[in-house]
């Protein structure tokens, strides 16, 4: 089962690090994220989200190939592969985007748009979803990023860990 943690940060940049940060330690099997989504709250008070798999253009990409293929096969009936092809690939990828748009994998945009709202306006917001973590390793990596904690699935005693190190981070720093 997958935990959810949302974590503040103070300015509009350091989830962006943070998330980088947690991609890189995946890659050496440390974490394993299974989604992750970045809210940033403009000054105007807009919510804008980066997701970290874009579903629409990973849709586009999929479906044209797959559009290029199969209007290469009618293409062949009617002696024309080549515009067959073309007209494929641009219906597949058009059809690709649509879907992808219109999916929400992992996280609901829903809910992050709702607590990102609660953020104060120039900031960010980290919303990961965690497969497996190897905290003793992930922890002390994090609390140079001087998050607060929104929202998590954690146990309490999880939850109360991921503060500490957080909080350690802010305490380290206004000494």
């Amino acid at each position: 089962m997958s935990d959810l943690i949302c974590v503040a940060f103070k300015d509009k940049e350091t989830a962006d690090k943070a998330l980088d940060e947690l991609r890189e330690m995946q890659r050496e099997y440390l974490i394993d994220l299974e989604d992750a989504c970045v809210a940033v709250r403009e000054l105007d008070g807009k919510v804008r989200l980066k997701q970290a798999v874009n579903l629409v253009s990973l849709g586009s990409a999929k479906s044209g190939l797959s559009g290029m293929l199969w209007g290469s096969l009618v293409g062949l009936l009617f002696l024309n592969p080549l515009a067959g092809m073309a007209l494929g690939g641009v219906i597949g990828a058009g059809t690709g985007a649509l879907a992808g748009s219109v999916t929400d994998y992992g996280i609901p945009d829903d809910y992050i748009r709702k607590i990102a709202q609660t953020i104060e306006p120039g900031t960010s917001a980290l919303f990961v979803l965690v497969r497996r973590v190897n905290p003793d390793k992930v922890l002390p990596e994090l609390s140079k990023y001087q998050g607060t904690v929104l929202r998590t699935s954690l146990t309490t005693e999880q939850e109360n860990r991921l503060k500490e190190a957080l909080n350690c981070a802010t305490a380290q720093a206004t000494a």
